[in-house]
């Protein structure tokens, strides 16, 4: 597990390396999706930051700002939902993978080690140097089935 100080020095440096300005509201959107226990929406990260630093005054337009960046530099991933919207995670976490209820939108991590070997095994077949994925299933979950 990646410590959180190591990420936000992680921030700094390509914000530096980009030539723009170091914003404390990056990172507290940042900071909030590090301790994060599952997946969060924008408002979600919105709503943790009233709670949690009401003095920084974040607005809801400043946070989908920070999303984006943070999304683009690849400090956090996000899974789409349609016209849902994202949930996003940082990117401390180990690989994992997601199932996802298409119904109530839970997210499951999963790791299958199976799954990883047979994915290498297929690039290596097709000459192939995986630099990256993501796997994520759709189906409903049991709470969702009964």
């Amino acid at each position: 597990m990646i410590k959180s100080e190591e990420v936000i020095e992680e921030l700094r440096k390509i914000v530096k390396k980009k030539g723009l300005k170091y914003t404390e509201q990056r990172e507290i959107v940042l900071n909030i999706l590090i301790h994060a226990e599952g997946h969060l929406t924008a408002e979600e990260v919105y709503n943790l930051i009233k709670t949690k630093k009401p003095e920084s005054n974040i607005g809801i337009a400043t946070v989908y700002r920070a999303l984006g960046f943070l999304e683009e530099v690849n400090l956090i991933t996000s899974i789409a939902f349609g016209a849902d919207g994202k949930k996003y995670e940082s990117n401390t976490k180990e690989h994992h993978d997601h199932l996802i209820c298409i119904n109530c939108g839970r997210i499951v991590e999963f790791m299958d080690d199976e799954i990883e070997k047979r994915q290498d095994r297929i690039a290596k077949k097709n000459k192939f140097k995986i630099t990256s994925h993501s796997m994520q299933l759709y189906g409903i979950c049991e709470a969702c089935q009964n």
